[in-house]
């Protein structure tokens, strides 16, 4: 729980502090006087102004946001010899910068921030595919599992090398996001020379990027050794005999190539409320066995499943992910501009209902994920904090009074008019904004609560 609430509290002050500098330096270069720069809401804990700044720096108690305070007569009277510090006496692409650079500054942080993962390499599981799924895509094409996926292409595009299963699972979700069929080069165990699969993900018509997507196309988990793990006690697989080590070579007249299918074949293993005894052929210490098993049956959402009480399935096979330094930063902002796109459309998608408003989340939910992604480690603690800058600098952009995008809107309409968006429309507009913005609020703490109580 602490170290739940410190990461959330480290990201949120880390992207907000960098959000507000974008809006503070570029103000401070177009020379606008900067009165307050502050980090959080309400009453200050921490302030001060450094030596020659007319600025006054402050940490706020409610970190749930931020403010850089400009100069500026239609807040507060300017005496006459600081009236060309102002903000609202700058030039229009002045203005449009200074709203512009605090989105700007999340999607550099992204960047930087996926460039150092990059940089400072994370292990995954190498792309060796799990035998897919019955009347996926990908069992259709002809996908094995133990195959090795080494590179994608996306429609007519060229193949692109892939050297993990998440950039496998990426590749994958961007091509059917986009309506796009892809082919797959793969490698088959033993074989000398690729095959190509083509698996065509443009029939999907999918809206989403969620685990339903991946059992549809057949890519859910990376291939794994169908091997026991550890044997609970009093369990059908104690009774049966298994042991830990043991290798499932088949179940029935079913041949075993990979942990997940073991898995999926022993959750089918039932009739009614009963479990079914099946013959397994299994290799322990190298001699073939034959064992019949009867795994349990277990109500698990309205329907019951077989459970034989023991671990099945190997860790994946891994590989450390590290590039260079343009390679780095070149993917960085490939995977910055990807996300960009795919949550603008998420977004479009859920304004005209071709989407769930339950994609909306929380800081309940960041909360969770900061914990989670901390305690996994740095390098994933840091792709945690892209992912949210990335949301954070494009929700900014959103054309919603409230935000920066409304006010680059006010501004592409002076440019296009000539003339400034009037007080009363401002009014009128910043009404609509708030009300939108709190209904969106309510939505992702209804949809937290909903995720901690299920």
């Amino acid at each position: 729980m602490l170290m739940t609430v410190l990461a959330f509290v480290l990201a949120l002050g880390v992207l907000i502090a960098v959000h507000e500098y974008g809006h503070y330096r570029v103000a401070v270069a177009c020379g606008v006087k900067v009165l307050r720069f502050s980090v959080g809401f309400g009453k200050p804990l921490l302030r001060w102004t450094p030596k020659g700044s007319s600025t006054e720096f402050v940490l706020a108690a409610f970190p749930l946001g931020g403010y850089v305070r400009m100069l500026d007569e239609r807040e507060a009277p300017v005496e006459q010899g600081e009236r060309h510090l102002a903000f609202n006496n700058k030039p229009l692409r002045s203005r449009a910068a200074i709203v512009a650079a605090g989105p700007a500054a999340n999607l550099l942080l992204a960047v930087l921030l996926y460039a150092g993962v990059n940089w400072i390499g994370v292990q995954e599981p190498k792309p060796y595919v799990a035998n897919p799924q019955a009347g996926s895509l990908a069992q259709a094409a002809g996908l094995q599992g133990a195959d090795l996926v080494q590179a994608v292409a996306r429609g007519d595009g060229p193949f692109e090398p892939v050297v993990s299963f998440d950039e496998l699972r990426w590749a994958l979700a961007r091509a059917a996001l986009e309506g796009e069929d892809a082919r797959l080069e793969i490698l088959r165990p033993k074989a000398s020379a690729a095959t190509v699969l083509k698996l065509p993900l443009g029939t999907l018509e999918t809206r989403e990027a969620d685990e339903k997507l991946f059992e549809r196309i057949g890519v859910v988990a990376p291939w794994t050794p169908a091997v026991m793990g550890e044997l609970l006690p009093d369990s059908a697989a104690k009774r049966a005999g298994l042991r830990e080590g043991d290798k499932v070579l088949s179940v029935g007249p079913v041949a075993v190539v990979d942990g997940q299918q073991l898995r999926g074949l022993i959750r089918a293993s039932v009739s009614g409320t009963e479990g079914l005894a099946q013959d397994w052929r299994i290799e322990r210490d190298g001699q073939p066995l034959q064992l019949s098993v009867r795994p349990d049956a277990v109500q698990q959402d309205d329907q019951w499943v077989g459970r034989i009480g023991a671990f099945v399935g190997a860790a994946p096979e891994m590989t450390l992910v590290r590039r260079g330094f343009v390679e780095g930063l070149q993917n960085g902002a490939q995977r910055t501009w990807d996300l960009s796109v795919l949550t603008l459309r998420m977004m479009g998608r859920m304004v005209i209902g071709e989407a769930s408003l339950k994609n909306i989340s929380g800081p309940l939910t960041i909360a969770d994920y900061a914990g989670k992604s901390a305690s996994m480690g740095f390098t994933q603690y840091l792709a945690f904090l892209a992912l949210i800058s990335v949301s954070l600098g494009v929700l900014n952009l959103l054309p919603l009074p409230v935000l920066d995008g409304g006010h680059l809107m006010y501004y592409l309409w002076e440019g296009v008019t000539g003339r400034q968006v009037s007080e009363a429309w401002m009014e009128r507009l910043q009404r609509l904004g708030v009300a939108v913005l709190l209904l969106m609020m309510c939505i992702a703490f209804f949809n937290d609560i909903n995720r901690l109580l299920g």
